[in-house]
């Protein structure tokens, strides 16, 4: 009877011990990822930080209810840290790494982020001669395709005009026009889902 009831017990034991015994599988080094912000501003750039990227990987930036095969921004990485730009749209997005698999996307990693409220300040002197430089100082998402302009009061949001672009350099000079009067210094937000929006002015007189 004892032989028996050690035999029973090890009986019991030995699922207990296997389960214990048992290691979870780490995760491959060679596994790709994708690292970035949880929250940023509309419009500005999000850098995303890569590691063993497949050969034919994209990066995608969707709403979370998309299907792989629909994005608002789609970008090829070129770099471990690429940047892509951001909606200009306040909201939840997913960002997603692809590959492409018989002729469409597929989703392999997925992150959500949330986007907000995009701001902008400008600053340059009150008044300028005709045809001077103009000294500005423009800060917002600077997003790539942000500009800032320098334009009359009723310009549509699309006009064009003395320009720079604050994702380069933050700081400009532009050349004030030859007809006196007075003109309007636009920070404009260009990025997807929000093109030429307005998002600070400051009126300048040209004398």
């Amino acid at each position: 009877m004892k032989r028996r009831s050690l035999i029973g017990l090890a009986a019991l034991l030995l699922p207990a011990l296997t389960t214990a015994q048992t290691k979870p599988v780490p995760r491959r080094s060679d596994a790709p990822t994708l690292s970035a912000a949880r929250t940023i501003v509309a419009g500005a750039p999000l850098s995303v930080f890569l590691s063993n990227p497949p050969q034919s990987a994209r990066l995608a930036i969707a709403r979370p209810d998309d299907p792989a095969d629909k994005a608002i921004v789609v970008v090829e990485p070129r770099n471990t840290v690429p940047a892509l730009p951001t909606p200009g749209a306040v909201g939840a997005y997913e960002l997603r790494m692809t590959v492409e698999k018989n002729g469409a996307p597929v989703i392999l990693l997925r992150q959500p982020f949330t986007t907000t409220e995009p701001s902008a300040t400008l600053a340059a002197p009150e008044r300028v001669g005709r045809g001077q430089g103009l000294p500005v100082r423009g800060i917002g998402p600077n997003g790539e395709q942000d500009r800032v302009m320098l334009v009359k009061p009723d310009a549509p949001a699309d006009a064009d005009g003395p320009r720079f672009f604050p994702a380069e350099n933050v700081e400009a000079t532009l050349e004030a026009p030859d007809q006196p009067g007075i003109y309007e210094l636009r920070y404009i937000l260009h990025a997807p889902l929000a093109e030429h929006r307005i998002l600070a002015r400051r009126a300048v007189k040209v004398e």
